[in-house]
């Protein structure tokens, strides 16, 4: 499986607009400003808390991140007089900042206000605390600036498993997931899947809004997966922790007999482990699907078949014993 750098994509900057139409219900933010400043843009995913600069220190000032108040800025900003509060607020105003978001359901000053239209900033306030808050914009912010690409395929919860397959096309990807969904596992993309780097180590997937869970079955067409099985065989999106490439049985290549020698394919730099599954007439490649994924399990629970066996062996051949000896012991008999 090649990945081809130049599809991996970043977004370079959201508006403000953008950024409070879908993050005010979910972190309960409010306006204090209307439609000021909404035009700006957010350019970095990181938050920041200005009590160095509101204090008169800029040289190290990361304005172009989110401004977040908390307990310490408000305190600090209502112990000065109504002069110096200003000043300190111009200072920080003359920034090209996105926005200011309050905290613990602060309101803003009157003189912040004002400055903040006249600079066109839009201000924005939540009842969460600071802490909490700063949690869940971090990592919306890391979602939406974070780096990703589609690939043609299909992912599959299978077990609590993340399974991309993954081939050329009428190889039977989307066969072999609806098959999976019928066995009682849940789709969650088919056909585009988006993969998305979320922190270290980490590769989402989901589907698009368009296609969300419709499938194109050859010879049937489309069809709805959610209405068709309901809810239970559909997820939004789940991690990818297996890849599994199809392809057709060629007899010159080499596939994995033991699986002592895992192999990886690497995705926006991350590590995944990769399967190459030949697919023959008669071989049901649901069940081994679903044998890759509790094999997976078995393995991160630190159990390993194949070393498993191996060390067997190992010891068998070091006590010089007869590998052709019965596993059965005398006295148990079975003659049905």
């Amino acid at each position: 499986m090649k990945i081809d750098n130049k599809n991996i994509t970043r977004k370079e900057k959201i508006t403000v607009e953008y950024f409070f139409k879908y993050a005010k219900d979910n972190f309960k933010l409010k306006s204090f400003t209307g439609k000021i400043g909404l035009n700006r843009y957010i350019t970095e995913q990181n938050l920041h808390r200005p009590g160095l600069a509101l204090a008169g220190f800029v040289g190290l000032f990361s304005y172009p991140r989110i401004q977040v108040f908390g307990n310490t800025e408000i305190s600090y900003l209502k112990n000065l007089t109504e002069k110096q509060r200003k000043s300190s607020l111009k200072k920080l105003m003359d920034f090209e900042i996105p926005c200011i978001i309050l905290t613990n359901g602060v309101k803003p000053f009157k003189d912040m206000s004002e400055l903040a239209k006249k600079r066109n900033i839009a201000i924005f306030g939540s009842n969460l605390s600071t802490t909490k808050l700063i949690y869940y914009l971090s990592d919306f912010l890391e979602d939406q600036f974070a780096y990703r690409f589609t690939v043609h395929g299909s992912l599959v919860d299978v077990y609590g498993v993340g399974m991309l397959f993954v081939g050329k096309s009428g190889i039977g990807k989307s066969e072999v997931a609806l098959d999976l969904v019928e066995r009682g596992h849940r789709l969650v993309a088919d056909d585009v899947v988006i993969l998305t780097k979320k922190g270290e180590g980490i590769i989402m997937g989901s589907g698009t809004d368009l296609t969300a869970h419709f499938m194109e079955i050859r010879g049937i067409g489309i069809i709805d997966v959610r209405s068709m099985f309901g809810v239970r065989a559909i997820r939004f999106q789940k991690r990818v922790e297996v890849v599994i490439d199809l392809e057709i049985w060629d007899s010159k290549t080499e596939y994995t007999r033991t699986g002592l020698d895992s192999s990886t394919v690497s995705l926006m730099d991350i590590d995944i482990p990769y399967v190459k599954l030949p697919i023959i007439p008669g071989k049901n490649i649901t069940v081994v699907s679903e044998v890759i994924a509790l094999n997976y399990l078995l393995k991160h629970y630190d159990y390993d078949a194949a070393k498993v066996l191996t060390e067997r062996l190992k010891k068998k051949l070091e006590t010089k014993n007869s590998l052709n000896d019965r596993i059965i012991d005398y006295f148990e008999h079975d003659f049905e």
